[in-house]
């Protein structure tokens, strides 16, 4: 266990308040952070993401962030190659990794260096899903899911599209369902001595906290971001359009919905996005949960802890 290198994991939903304590954690160990963000690794995408900024990084070093263009594919894949490049450039340091964000999907395929590349080259069933998306919506290819596997369906929202792909054409390869697959590749033993934490408070506070970051956006100019990646030739079918914040918005310029809309569904949106990501970790094993509120919402007295828990485990 001890000659495993050190990784440190801190996660938890949207707005939960996980990028102002992973700075403050690195400042405290010598450590560097990985973002585990899929928007946030883009340029010019600053607003909609919550994106950290320089002020708000201190001076610790940032990996995965501002490094692909809005019209670059980002997916699980291209995050572990990524997150592995600055892995070893952390670790040929002698520092101290934190990967800090809160794409679970993401995280899990790190920890557990989980092997995405079971593609047969065979994509004409994965043509036939892309068109049956584009003339039929997500809904319809949502609902064959449900069918073939409905743990897949309940675990992946229908707007997602490409995983919802990805899981029908595993099923149609295989004949087993992904959820199975995914199940037993979270039982496999990680090659890190890692501890892994959730940032988390009480439903109620999170949503209003959701709703405020969101009215933060709007008044840090969100509409003029997502005008200028319109103008810039960006459009709803890329992977980064269809991010919280950017599809709403954009829906909103091509005239499809009013702003007052446009912002209902994002904060509804993003709060759904959050019950799903609690729900991702509760299914995550060896999580540590730090409710904010047994801690009083004090930031020094969970870096405090979280210090004291890293030190008995032998990670720091």
């Amino acid at each position: 266990m001890m000659n495993r290198p050190p990784l440190i994991i801190l996660t938890g939903p949207t707005a939960a308040g996980k990028t102002a304590l992973s700075v403050a954690l690195a400042q405290r160990i010598n450590g560097e952070i990985i973002s585990a963000d899929s928007m946030q690794v883009y340029r010019h995408m600053d607003i909609g993401s919550a994106k950290v900024s320089r002020e708000e990084m201190e001076g610790v070093r940032h990996h995965l962030i501002d490094v692909l263009e809005p019209w670059e594919e980002f997916n699980v894949t291209v995050f572990q190659r990524l997150a592995n490049e600055a892995l070893s450039r952390i670790y040929e340091r002698g520092r101290i990794p934190v990967v800090a964000g809160g794409t679970g999907f993401y995280i899990q395929a790190l920890l557990r260096e989980i092997d995405f590349t079971e593609n047969d080259g065979d994509m004409e069933y994965r043509h036939m899903l892309e068109t049956l998306a584009r003339e039929k919506g997500a809904k319809a290819l949502h609902a064959m899911l449900e069918q073939a596997d409905p743990e897949s369906a309940a675990a992946i929202h229908e707007n997602n599209i490409k995983r919802v792909i990805r899981a029908l054409e595993f099923h149609e390869k295989t004949g087993t369902k992904i959820s199975l697959h995914n199940e037993k590749e979270r039982q496999r033993p990680s090659p890190y001595r890692f501890a892994y934490y959730v940032l988390n408070m009480e439903r109620e506070l999170l949503y209003e906290r959701i709703d405020a970051r969101v009215d933060q956006m709007l008044a840090a100019g969100l509409v003029g971001e997502v005008t200028q990646l319109k103008e810039m030739g960006c459009t709803r079918d890329m992977v980064s359009m269809q991010g919280l914040g950017y599809k709403e918005i954009l829906d909103y310029l091509d005239g499809k919905q009013s702003l007052e809309e446009a912002v209902r569904i994002l904060k509804r949106d993003t709060r759904h996005f959050a019950k799903r990501q609690l729900t991702w970790f509760r299914r995550e094993h060896e999580v540590c949960w730090l409710s904010q509120e047994a801690f009083h919402f004090d930031k020094e007295r969970i870096l405090d802890w979280m210090l004291g828990d890293l030190q008995s485990r032998g990670i720091i």
